[in-house]
């Protein structure tokens, strides 16, 4: 089912709707803040350091007089996606309506910082399609297995190998690595600061960053 590529942009149920535009558009709204609004998509393993690096580039980011603002994975799975679980299904919707909310920060003009193992290669690509304006950076945390079990800040693999986590991404669970991500990152050889100064610097090479820093 993960593998069809429109499944987590199919169409809304309801009927009788139509798409209200306010009075001030993305563009006025970027203005009105000085910055573009964007979406840096981090993917990547468990213990891959996505939710550190995000923050050490959002510490930069409001150094810098940036509005931005980090959307977690497991944060929003005490609110907004409480009610679902670690199905196939239930993952996909989660990176689905993650990606809806990201979509509409970026397009308040906010910096949007998404950590999310995201496993599958649809549900990113709906992430990234759902940015009408385009401005969206796709990040992949690209380490080995072995390497986040090394790890392992949650003690989650642990928990998997003694047999209390079942359906775990990397290990009895997919990940499908990305095909075409815009930012590829070893964080076995890379540092935090090396990482977080390369996606400072994809930003300002695609626009993203309008102040210098």
């Amino acid at each position: 089912m993960h593998d069809d590529p429109g499944h987590s942009a199919r169409a809304p149920k309801a009927e009788n709707i139509s798409w209200s535009d306010g009075a001030v558009g993305r563009e006025g709204r970027e203005r009105l803040l000085g910055q573009r609004g964007c979406v840096l998509w981090f993917t990547g393993l468990s213990g891959s350091g996505k939710s550190t690096i995000a923050a050490r580039v959002e510490a930069s980011l409001a150094a810098s007089g940036v509005h931005c603002y980090v959307l977690d994975g497991d944060n929003l799975r005490h609110g907004l996606n409480r009610d679902l679980g670690f199905t196939s299904e239930d993952r996909e919707e989660n990176i689905r309506r993650m990606g809806e909310v990201a979509a509409l920060f970026a397009d308040a003009g906010i910096v949007t910082l998404v950590t999310a193992i995201s496993p599958f290669e649809a549900g990113r690509r709906a992430a990234r399609a759902a940015v009408k304006s385009g401005a969206f950076l796709e990040i992949h945390l690209d380490v080995a297995l072995d390497v986040c079990k090394e790890r392992d800040p949650k003690g989650l693999y642990q928990k998997v190998e003694r047999g209390e986590i079942r359906g775990f991404t990397g290990v009895d669970s997919p990940y499908e690595q990305p095909q075409n991500a815009d930012l590829r990152l070893d964080t076995a050889t890379l540092d935090i600061d090396a990482c977080a100064e390369a996606i400072l610097d994809a930003m300002q090479v695609r626009g993203y960053l309008a102040r210098e820093r």
